[in-house]
């Protein structure tokens, strides 16, 4: 029971799930932390067309809570920020995740990575461009 509270309460105390606007990589937050785990090259944070998940962000994000495995925290609020680069292919590379709690950020990169999908690329004057996605989750605990 415990569980299946914790898993709704994660569903919908998710806040802010959506990509983050910055004008470059090195604009990051965690841009120190990226350039050692990620191949930036070329990598792009504002596109034309960005990316997007086969049936749209609520389908990402509702696919995302499923996949997340359900983890004892002992804070009260948990914030991660999650990034990951969809690829001129359309899938998903170097996936990584920075915050508050090591397991939780563990947790939320293991859920990206289990999303094998072809997403739609991102492109700039139409063609297809690497483009880095980031979005902040915030997980508050009842």
């Amino acid at each position: 029971m415990k569980k299946i509270i914790f898993f709704l309460g994660l569903f919908f105390s998710i806040s802010l799930f959506a990509q983050t606007e910055f004008n470059s990589v090195s604009e990051l937050p965690d841009y120190a932390v990226l350039k050692t785990k990620m191949k930036l090259d070329d990598a792009v944070t504002k596109a034309d067309t960005p990316a997007e998940f086969p049936g749209g962000m609520e389908t990402f994000k509702r696919k995302f809570a499923e996949s997340m495995d359900v983890i004892d925290v002992k804070s009260k609020k948990i914030n991660t920020r999650v990034y990951f680069i969809v690829e001129k292919t359309g899938y998903v590379r170097y996936v990584t995740a920075t915050g508050d709690d090591i397991k939780h950020s563990k947790a939320a990169e293991v859920a990206v990575r289990r999303l094998f999908v072809k997403w739609k690329p991102a492109t700039i004057n139409g063609e297809p461009v690497r483009f880095l996605y980031t979005f902040p989750l915030t997980l508050k605990k009842f």
